[in-house]
């Protein structure tokens, strides 16, 4: 019987089950996860999962837990990979226990990042990755209090407006002169400075962390800037790192594991997908992307591609952000340099905004705009020259910019 094993049992490696069956594979696949829990959706975990609003069925990609009965997938949960043969074609657990395999998806997702500070390791200080830790962390916000949040990325930004929803007092440090500086850029980063200056939060903006201090516990954050942010907890957001020490030296590695368009890894029939997956991408070159709906769309795409399908994964990135009333979302991968170019007043808290490369559109944002991403995906993927007064122009239709 042909055998099929996926290692993380996350988004990537969920979907990529899911596809295997609904594609008529009729072997047996294997699915390996670190966590207790079956493959769940993390968005949430920053959001209404986090504030209470929403149910702990409501994540989980599958809502009945009998499903991988039913489809016959060997979900085997809180079990951690040793290691990999790929020459013999095995994955061997921790306690010893070898799978082979034919072929093989690595979806082990990212890690995240902690800060080298004395006392980072205090009770009352909180990383935020797993459903695990979004529970720990709604207790903290049902509690209430003084919440210092270390890095206004992502996760730091969403949960600081979280915090804010459910009362607390937020402090946000960052080192950068505004936040998500190194995703969107300065000019939409302030756009989001603004959001949160708006709704309460303490910004301190190119500030670092010294230290967190505390007599046993989380109680204050000295800044580097000598700054002392007083608080009954702490959430640090300092960005991940994929989670390739599994990959190392068995199949390569360079930021995440090294796959072509196909989703495949060096090494014959082994596939890498999400979080971990740094691809050669036909349209936008090699890249690794940390959003959820990568991981929606490559696992599935990794699935086919193991089944022998010709496979060629062109999406363009996609995410989505919901900070207060403020919703986003996003396609395409800018860089710094990039121009940008609004269409509508940020200030009005509808617009889009275009980051423009060599007169093509890079990326683009909808923010409290809806029903015009898939615009700007096609935008993205077409390549085109587009004039920026065209961008500008709320009269020139969006499905016309690609064409020219």
């Amino acid at each position: 019987m042909t055998t099929f094993v996926i290692v993380g049992a996350g988004m990537a490696g969920g979907k990529a089950v899911e596809t295997l069956r609904e594609e008529g594979f009729d072997g047996r696949i294997v699915l390996l996860g670190a966590e207790p829990d079956r493959p769940y959706e993390r968005p949430p975990l920053s959001k209404d999962y986090l504030r209470g609003e929403a149910e702990r069925n409501s994540i989980y990609l599958q809502e009945d837990p009998g499903w991988y009965d039913e489809q016959d997938v060997e979900l085997r949960t809180s079990t951690v990979v040793d290691s990999l043969d790929v020459v013999g074609r095995a994955v061997v657990l921790a306690g010893g226990e070898r799978i082979d395999y034919d072929a093989l998806l690595l979806a082990t997702g990212a890690e995240p990042k902690r800060v080298p500070v004395p006392g980072a390791d205090l009770r009352g200080v909180h990383l935020l990755r797993t459903a695990e830790d979004s529970d720990t962390l709604r207790a903290v916000l049902d509690a209430g209090g003084r919440l210092a949040v270390i890095g206004a990325g992502w996760i730091g930004c969403e949960v600081a407006a979280s915090a804010r929803q459910k009362g607390m007092e937020v402090t946000v440090i960052e080192p950068q002169s505004v936040p998500l500086e190194r995703v969107l850029g300065p000019e939409l980063g302030a756009f989001y400075r603004d959001v949160h200056l708006e709704h309460g939060v303490t910004m301190r903006l190119g500030d670092g962390v010294e230290a967190i201090e505390g007599d046993g516990r989380a109680e204050r954050v000295r800044t580097s800037q000598g700054a002392i942010v007083e608080c009954d907890a702490v959430v640090i957001g300092v960005g991940v790192a994929p989670r390739t020490a599994l990959a190392e030296g068995v199949v390569d590695v360079d930021n995440g594991i090294l796959v072509d368009a196909a989703l495949k890894a060096s090494a014959e029939g082994v596939f890498a997908a999400g979080d971990v997956a740094n691809i050669d991408h036909p349209v936008l070159g090699r890249l690794r992307v940390e959003h959820w709906a990568n991981a929606l769309e490559q696992g599935p795409a990794a699935a086919r591609s193991m089944l022998g399908q010709d496979v060629s994964y062109d999406r363009v990135p996609y995410f989505f952000s919901d900070q207060y009333d403020v919703g986003m979302e996003y396609a395409g991968h800018n860089a710094p340099g990039d121009e940008v170019v609004f269409r509508g007043d940020p200030a009005s808290r509808e617009f889009i905004a275009f980051w423009l490369r060599d007169g093509r559109v890079a990326a683009g944002m909808n923010v409290n705009v809806w029903d015009v991403n898939e615009h700007l995906q096609e935008l993205v993927r077409s390549g085109a020259s587009v004039d920026s007064g065209r961008l500008r122009d709320p009269d020139v239709p969006l499905d016309e910019l690609a064409s020219g």
